[in-house]
């Protein structure tokens, strides 16, 4: 009579256990509905989730004294007055540039303390200073 009981409590108990929630591959969307497992972030200037490697322009860490180098990616809105960068340090998960005048430079606004600037660099690069050194390019 004991062996029943103590098979049928352990069947229960593993029903138990076993309905209980795991979270689905995927089910990790920010506010935006991005999926960060997926590889995706969002875009302030596109309105939408991309993937920073699938971007067009992209750029490589610069004087690293990490194991591994780190890539970011730079968007451009259509009229070309701003730009987004993809920084993976901070809090921000982009930061917006603005373009100076009618040159080819991009700054970083007062709204963050560190100053970043996106300047072209070689025939088709650019490189992203902050604070006057370079990081990227």
């Amino acid at each position: 009579m004991k062996k029943p009981i103590l098979f049928s409590m352990m069947f229960l108990g593993s029903l138990v256990f076993a309905q209980q929630k795991t979270p689905a591959l995927g089910g990790d969307r920010d506010v935006h509905g991005c999926i960060g497992s997926a590889g995706y972030t969002y875009s302030q200037i596109r309105n939408n989730c991309i993937r920073v490697f699938e971007q067009k322009i992209k750029l490589k860490e610069v004087a690293t004294d990490k194991s591994y180098s780190t890539m970011t990616a730079v968007i451009f809105s259509k009229d070309m007055k701003k730009a987004e960068i993809f920084i993976p340090e901070g809090n921000a998960k982009s930061i917006i540039l603005d373009r100076e005048g009618k040159g080819k430079i991009w700054k970083s606004g007062s709204y963050i303390k560190e100053t970043y600037v996106l300047v072209p660099y070689k025939k088709a690069g650019y490189q992203i200073k902050k604070d006057d050194v370079v990081i990227y390019q």
